[in-house]
């Protein structure tokens, strides 16, 4: 059921995406009189469709795409056939190259506005959950392998974050992004500043990474794998852990301590069941697990901040332009050797893991308006065969005042054709392997 949930909303949302960003293309040419010959969400086979007027609109059995095909215009489709008879007035190559230009960008337009009005709608309705830093210094960070590796350490109280006066948890997701960042703490009453490397983030993207920094909560035991080594010893969904091995356990990051210790070893788990306490023998195994699974409480107040309709139209955007610079920051990672492109590059498996098991709508379309922007970002590189190819063509045609021959366009939407398939065959085996094996 968790894999048809989460393909169930890859399939929308990308879907979703693919038919505004095709729109804005097919409306803009319309607008400037082109003749737009196909408009499909999905790649053939056509699953069905209709004509109207002089466009076929149609949804194929691919899902994961789409296209426009505008009469006259050197794309995807190579109809070299149909661009050696004499142009034509509502032809794409007929029109100037001002015209071409807005059609060519009416994608990225669509999808970055799309973007806006999601991000904005979701922070007028939904508002902004966070947790505040003093509620986190309660009881203070829980630190992670990487974490501990640069520092830092559990129970540390964060104070500052790139010397900033740290107010909202998730501004320590900044250092992992941003160059030269930092993490001011207190640790038993002195304080600490703590450089986050730059390598810190592709640490992170490995396939076993288990986080940075995390926050403290309590649990119970929500599930006992049947046959496990925690069903074996008596272990039952709803106990109460109470201490292994005499240590009492009260927060998860305690307990996965705990046995994390006492690897290949038979522990002691003190539990209470029916308000009665208990004491049970279980085999731990070599990677630290019993076979159970854990229902979190949280012991942290969350803060859900609400906006009003003027404040989250320049909060919406803000949040919407800051999905690029993030993308423009981890490129340059990539460049520098900071970030390895085979932890960092995903495709659907990453998609539909990100969308997750559960549908919750407001999660759906925060993540929907964040790949608007991805999807966006990605088809504005100067790659031929994607919108930021032909872009890239049009500016050379309107400050040169030479229009690339039709000749030249069809070669370079090949080799264009060639790196995307490329890309996109290293984006799906890398995410493959990391999925599978």
């Amino acid at each position: 059921m968790d894999l048809i949930i989460k393909a169930a909303q890859l399939i929308l949302g990308l879907s979703f995406l693919v038919g505004v960003h095709e729109l804005g293309h097919m409306l803009t040419a319309k607008f400037f009189g082109m003749r737009v010959e196909k408009f499909s969400i999905g790649f053939p086979p056509k699953l069905f469709g209709f004509k109207k007027g002089e466009t076929e609109y149609s949804v194929g059995a691919i899902p994961l795409g789409g296209f426009v095909k505008i009469s006259g215009m050197v794309d995807e489709s190579l109809d070299t056939e149909a661009m050696k008879a004499e142009p034509q007035p509502w032809e794409f190559r007929s029109k100037p190259a001002w015209q071409r230009l807005i059609v060519m960008l009416g994608g990225v337009i669509v999808n970055v506005l799309v973007a806006f009005i999601i991000s904005i709608g979701l922070l007028w309705i939904v508002g902004e959950e966070d947790i505040r830093i003093e509620e986190l210094n309660k009881y203070g960070i829980v630190a992670q392998p990487i974490a501990k590796e640069i520092g830092l350490q559990t129970g540390d109280r964060i104070k500052a974050v790139n010397g900033k006066e740290a107010v909202l948890f998730s501004e320590v997701a900044e250092t992992l992004i941003n160059e030269n960042s930092s993490i001011t703490i207190i640790r038993n009453g002195e304080e600490k500043v703590i450089p986050v490397p730059s390598n810190v983030l592709d640490k992170l993207a490995e396939k076993d990474a288990s986080g940075f920094i995390s926050v403290v909560y309590k649990y119970k035991v929500g599930q006992v794998i049947k046959d496990g080594r925690a069903a074996k010893g008596g272990l039952k969904a709803g106990d109460s852990i109470l201490s292994i091995n005499g240590t009492a356990v009260p927060y998860f990051h305690l307990l996965k301590g705990e046995f994390a210790k006492n690897k290949n070893n038979v522990i002691d788990v003190a539990i209470i069941r029916d308000k009665k306490e208990s004491h049970l023998s279980i085999q731990v195994d070599s990677a630290g697990m019993i076979g159970i699974e854990l229902a979190p409480i949280h012991v942290l107040q969350e803060t859900t901040r609400q906006y009003t309709f003027l404040e989250s139209v320049p909060k919406g955007i803000v949040n919407s332009v800051k999905v690029i610079t993030d993308q423009i920051k981890a490129f340059s990672k990539i460049f520098r050797g900071e970030l390895k492109a085979s932890n960092s590059v995903g495709s659907f498996f990453s998609i539909a893991d990100a969308y997750g098991p559960k549908w919750e709508w407001s999660h759906f379309w925060s993540l929907t308006a964040t790949l608007s922007m991805v999807l966006a970002f990605m088809n504005l590189l100067p790659i031929p065969a994607l919108d930021g190819g032909h872009v890239m063509f049009i500016l050379y045609e309107i400050i040169s005042g030479r229009k690339p021959s039709d000749k030249f366009l069809e070669n370079a939407q090949k080799v264009g054709m060639v790196i995307l398939l490329t890309l996109m065959l290293y984006a799906i085996s890398n995410d493959a392997i990391r999925h599978l094996f």
